[in-house]
C-alpha cells in the first residue's frame, strides 16, 4: 500500500481533470448535482446536462419550489429517473428542515433521499475538504486490479473488504485530489477494457497487471437471464396532435409523460376506446424494439392509431393532447422521443 495515495495525487495534478463545469467551486449544491448525475452516467453526458440544468436551477431554493415534471423534462434522457425525483425531493427537505442549508458531513448528506455512502463522501470532500472513502465503480475497478481483491463486488463479504481497503489508503491531506485522482484514473486509464497500464502510476503496485490478470478482475457479476415483457405502446393520433399520458411516480419512467401502454396481448382499438375514449382506425403498424433496463428487457411495438372520435374515457387518467412538436419538448423517456421523432 506504501505510495498509493502519492502516486493518485500526483498524477491527478499533472492529468486528472480539472475544467469540468462542477470543479473549481466549494459549491455544495453545485457539487451535489453533479455527482446525483454522474452516478452510473459518463461525464461527457452529464456535461449538457449539468449546464441546463443549473442555468434553470441555480440553487437549492429554485430546485425546491420547482413542478417535478419540469425537473423530469430536463432530466429528460438522462436515465435512471429516480435520480431526478430524489435530488428534487432532496431540495425540499432541506428548504423546510435547514432552510436550504446543505448538511455539512458525510453522514448528514448519506441522510437525503438517493446518497449512499460513497456519493456522500465525494460531496463531503469536494465541498468541505472533509476526509471519506469512495467506492464507486471506478474506483472499485482501480482497487481490485490494484489489491488482487477477487470475487463480486456485490457479495457482503467483498463489499467489506473493499470498503476497508478504501479506508486504509486515505491520504493524510490532499482529499480532493485523491478522490478525483481515483476517480479520473478508473474513468479513463483503469478501463474496464483494454487499460493503459503503461501510462499507469500504479503499474508497479499492481497485482493485476503483475499477474496479468486485468481481464478477470474485477470479477464480473454472475449472469442470470433477464426477465423479459412485452407492451404496446398506442400513438393516437387525431390531425397534428398525439396522445401522452402521464406515467405513475414509481417504477420505470416514474412521472414523465409516455405514450399510452397496453399489454402485448391487448385488443389496442379496445384499449384506445375504454381506456382512453377515442375511436380509433388502425395504422401500419412500426417495428418492434427491445428496451433493456438494469432489471429486465422491455420488448416494445408501437401501433399508431387514427382518431376518428373522441370519447369520454372510462378509466381515470392523466393524459395530454400535445402537437407533436410539442410533444417532443415534453418530459419524455428517450425510446419515447425517438418514436414520436419518427412520425414527423
Amino acid at each position: 500500500m506504501s505510495g498509493f495515495s502519492d502516486r493518485i495525487i500526483a498524477w491527478q495534478r499533472t492529468h486528472g481533470r480539472h475544467d469540468l463545469p462542477w470543479q473549481n467551486t466549494r459549491d455544495p449544491y453545485a457539487i451535489w448535482v453533479s455527482e446525483i448525475m454522474l452516478q452510473q452516467t459518463q461525464v461527457s453526458a452529464v456535461i449538457p446536462y449539468y449546464q441546463r440544468f443549473m442555468l434553470r436551477f441555480p440553487d437549492i431554493a429554485t430546485l425546491a419550489i420547482a413542478e417535478q415534471i419540469e425537473v423530469l423534462q430536463l432530466w429528460s434522457g438522462l436515465g435512471y429517473y429516480s435520480r431526478a425525483r430524489n435530488l428534487h425531493a432532496s431540495a425540499q427537505k432541506l428548504m423546510l428542515e435547514s432552510g436550504g442549508k446543505f448538511p455539512p458531513s458525510a453522514d448528514t448528506i448519506a441522510q437525503l433521499p438517493g446518497i449512499g455512502r460513497s456519493t456522500a463522501a465525494a460531496i463531503a470532500a469536494f465541498s468541505f475538504g472533509h476526509k471519506g472513502a469512495i467506492l464507486d465503480g471506478n474506483v472499485r475497478r482501480v482497487l481490485c486490479r490494484c489489491f488482487g481483491v477477487s470475487g463480486w463486488a456485490g457479495q457482503p463479504a467483498v463489499e467489506k473488504e473493499l470498503w476497508t481497503l478504501a479506508t486504509s489508503l486515505l491520504p493524510p491531506d490532499n482529499i480532493e485530489a485523491y478522490t478525483q485522482g481515483l476517480m479520473d484514473l478508473g474513468a479513463s486509464l483503469c478501463s474496464r477494457s483494454k487499460p493503459a497500464c503503461s501510462q499507469c502510476p500504479l503499474q508497479q503496485l499492481c497485482i493485476a497487471h503483475r499477474d496479468n490478470l486485468t481481464a478477470t478482475l474485477p470479477t464480473s457479476k454472475p449472469r442470470k437471464a433477464l426477465p423479459e415483457r412485452a407492451i404496446t405502446l398506442l400513438l393516437l393520433i387525431d390531425g397534428n396532435q398525439i396522445l401522452l399520458e402521464q406515467r405513475p411516480p414509481t417504477g420505470i419512467w416514474g412521472g414523465l409523460w409516455s405514450l399510452p401502454e397496453v399489454d402485448g396481448a391487448f385488443n389496442v382499438q379496445q384499449a384506445a376506446r375504454l381506456r382512453y375514449g377515442q375511436e380509433t382506425e388502425l395504422l401500419p403498424t412500426m417495428p418492434a424494439f427491445t428496451h433493456t433496463f438494469t432489471h429486465f428487457r422491455l420488448h416494445i411495438t408501437p401501433q399508431p392509431l387514427l382518431v376518428t372520435r373522441r370519447l369520454s374515457p372510462a378509466e381515470e387518467t392523466l393524459t395530454l393532447w400535445l402537437d407533436r412538436e410539442d410533444a417532443i419538448q415534453a418530459a419524455l423517456p428517450t425510446p419515447v422521443r425517438s418514436l414520436i421523432n419518427r412520425l414527423r
